[in-house]
């Protein structure tokens, strides 16, 4: 084989071998009777050993062939336990691969001509073992065994089966040399997007990047984790623990579920701010902008901005249960607020107040305020009377104002949403009561999480219900993309003592799923979040279900178009393949093709009868570097790459191999068990006797104990 030939061509027999075999039966030949070949014995021994050498090369050549003809067919297996998974401080281990070039297209499209289909489809021992063992899987005993032998997965089995990942394994056995591949985390900040259908290794990806955020140590110091998971995988949430407790961190761990909400860490997503007017964007950004929801969605943040401002000059902390408590009795807000700036600013104001209050009736009570209290009524009157300079009972008056059933309207987009966000058990994870020290569920917001360098799991039991958990994750991204505007402008330690580092503090976030969370809170995260450290990794199906989620295109795009890094697992819609394959050159590749003809002599006195001729041509056509069938066609696991300012890489990840969970706490391996068995399930998880699907005798008894006791509280309570 002559590697410096125009045409490469792999996909042939191994003529390599007969030069094996002639240069070995000369050198035994040599050495045993060089008197047959009219040699001494030590030109004997000479010739003998120069055969050996030729006959090594030969070897060398004939090896590169049979091992591309038996990756064409099978790949190795590559299989990585999570303890073997390498971190650096530099890069971040992807798996291992090659980076494809004009070969790789010239080899696979080699692999498509039917000359070379015996290298490449399976053998005839293969297809038949195959077609017997579908036969007699349904046979009586002895005939099943010989089924359960052909299926054997074992180097001893000539019929062995291939690994069950489906797709082409051509794709990456065009390239028997592989390396391990790197992405440097100075472009991780640039954020990664994850394309993949449905079960071919999205999640796999994402546990093995997990793993090493985690377990990194960048001068010293661990990395922020956070990770959405909305269906709720429970391997992914033990693999995390397992990780946590290996590098040192479970104390830094936090696991936010809204299925478990007894087991959950609690969370206010607006009861952390920089500048008042956020609690109004985070809730009302939520709400439709499109056509005439737009006047409704800015009239509703004006008044949750009215309500945040006069619980934050109350001395309470903003949460939804409080928002919505007012949203619906803005009247008791009202008095409440003016009964604490009177008793400041005029102490003798509240004695006219009560009297006016005594005069009113249904004749003096004007129309637009028909419905109120007429203590606010009575406030109206005095205020209308005194003028008062305070914005924050400007504000409340203004509100109290409107006509009552007028003002239910404006606001009936603004009550679902915080109905979702406190309805059941809910209400005591996104508003939590910060003085009751006796629930021992942690308390987490994400100024606290970067500052502790923590790890968080964010369930959100999208499967249960999708709504609940897209208003939650929305919030949250809000939230974050606050948190991130404040390290941005102020650092990391700003308003603490003796803080004189300005280094930047990783913020790792995984999202899985995440077109079911993404809104417009999510844009700025990845438009602008990558200076405060944010690095997103987002991980979805289809370009489609981003789209269909912000519901514009050219939002969608303005989405995809912040991604600097993409892996395109195998997907089923064309458009999502060719997002990676229009990004690509045209290359030139390069066939063969045996022309031959015959030309009959007009003379017929001539010597020459006839002339013939037979020509080699060498053609070349321009091709795409990969088209979108083959993004189609890849296993499970494996992927196309574009990192590192568009360079190409074609990627298998290591298969998982089984790592036991003992150093899990009881209780959070109950948890994991019973998300494996019921996180498809909408169960009832707002019975506080039992979690969903979860039996007494599952859990350990300290817990069970726990819950049986909350229990009969309760009961007692409703008595």
């Amino acid at each position: 084989m002559a590697p410096s030939h125009a045409v490469e061509v792999l996909l042939r027999p191994a003529v390599e071998l007969y030069s094996v075999a002639a240069c070995a039966g000369a050198a035994v030949l040599c050495v045993v009777a060089p008197w047959s070949l009219a040699l001494d014995p030590l030109l004997g021994h000479a010739s003998a050993a120069a055969f050996v050498v030729f006959g090594s090369l030969r070897l060398c050549d004939a090896l590169v062939v049979l091992r591309y003809r038996r990756h064409i067919r099978r790949l190795p297996r590559y299989v990585m336990t999570s303890r073997e998974v390498p971190v650096s401080q530099q890069r971040l281990y992807i798996g291992r691969g090659f980076r494809w070039d004009q070969r790789h297209t010239h080899r696979l499209m080699q692999t498509y001509r039917p000359e070379f289909r015996r290298f490449v489809e399976p053998t005839a021992l293969y297809r038949f073992a195959r077609r017997l063992e579908a036969r007699l899987a349904f046979a009586p005993a002895p005939l099943s065994t010989l089924a359960r032998l052909l299926a054997w997965d074992s180097p001893w089995n000539p019929a062995r089966p291939l690994p069950p990942v489906g797709g082409l394994p051509r794709l990456h056995g065009i390239e028997p040399h592989e390396v391990d591949v790197t992405l440097p985390l100075g472009e991780r900040v640039g954020h990664t997007l994850v394309l993949g259908t449905t079960r071919v290794g999205k999640t796999r990806l994402a546990e093995l990047f997990i793993t090493q955020d985690i377990r990194r140590r960048v001068n010293g110091q661990h990395e922020t984790v956070i990770v959405f998971d909305p269906k709720g995988d429970a391997d992914l949430l033990k693999r995390m623990y397992v990780e946590a407790k290996r590098a040192g961190r479970e104390g830094e761990f936090y696991v936010f579920h809204l299925g478990w909400p007894d087991l959950s860490a609690r969370y206010n997503a607006i009861g952390r701010f920089g500048r008042i007017s956020e609690v109004a964007t985070r809730i009302a950004g939520q709400l439709s902008s499109e056509g005439n929801s737009a006047a409704f969605k800015e009239f509703s943040w004006r008044f949750v901005n009215i309500i945040a401002r006069a619980l934050v000059e109350l001395g309470q902390r903003p949460d939804y249960l409080l928002i919505q408590r007012y949203v619906i009795n803005i009247d008791a807000l009202f008095i409440e607020y003016a009964q604490r700036y009177f008793a400041q600013q005029e102490p003798k104001a509240w004695e006219v107040i009560v009297q006016l209050e005594a005069r009113l009736n249904e004749k003096t009570i004007p129309r637009h305020m028909v419905g109120r209290e007429k203590r606010v009524v009575a406030l109206e009157q005095y205020l209308s009377q005194v003028r008062v300079h305070d914005p924050v009972l400007d504000g409340l008056r203004s509100a109290v104002r409107y006509d009552r059933t007028y003002f239910d309207k404006i606001v009936a987009s603004l009550l679902p949403l915080l109905e979702k966000l406190t309805t059941g058990k809910i209400a005591q994870l996104l508003a939590p009561n910060y003085a009751d020290l006796t629930d021992p569920r942690p308390i987490f917001d994400w100024m606290q999480v970067v500052r502790k360098r923590a790890i968080v799991y964010v369930g959100l039991d999208a499967l249960s219900d999708a709504e609940v958990s897209a208003a939650v994750g929305n919030s949250m991204f809000s939230d974050l993309v606050s948190v991130a505007g404040h390290l941005y402008k102020f650092g990391l330690d700003e308003g603490l003592p003796d803080t004189a580092s300005t280094t930047k503090s990783a913020i790792n976030v995984h999202a899985d799923e995440f077109n079911e969370l993404m809104g417009d809170e999510f844009i700025p995260l990845i438009n602008k979040g990558g200076g405060a450290g944010v690095q997103v990794t987002a991980y979805t199906q289809t370009l489609s279900d981003i789209e269909a989620r912000i519901g514009n295109r050219a939002k969608a795009g303005q989405v995809v178009g912040n991604f600097n890094n993409l892996f395109m697992l195998r997907v089923r819609e064309t458009a999502t393949a060719e997002l990676l394959t229009r990004q690509l050159p045209k290359v030139e590749v390069y066939a063969t093709a045996v022309m031959s003809g015959a030309t009959d002599s007009s003379d017929p006195h001539g010597t020459t009868a006839f002339s013939s001729s037979t020509q080699d041509r060498v053609t070349s056509t321009s091709v795409p570097l990969i088209e979108p069938a083959h993004v189609v066609a890849l296993p499970k696991g494996q992927c196309f790459a574009l990192i590192e300012g568009g360079n190409l890489w074609k990627i298998r990840m290591p298969l998982p191999a089984p790592d036991p969970d003992e150093v899990m706490p009881k209780d959070l391996q109950a948890l994991t068990g019973h998300m494996r068995q019921h996180y498809v399930e909408a169960s009832d998880w707002w019975d506080k006797t039992t979690l969903p699907g979860l039996r007494d005798s599952a859990l350990p008894p300290d817990l069970r104990d726990d819950f049986r006791q909350r229990a009969a509280d309760d009961d007692q309570d409703t008595a």
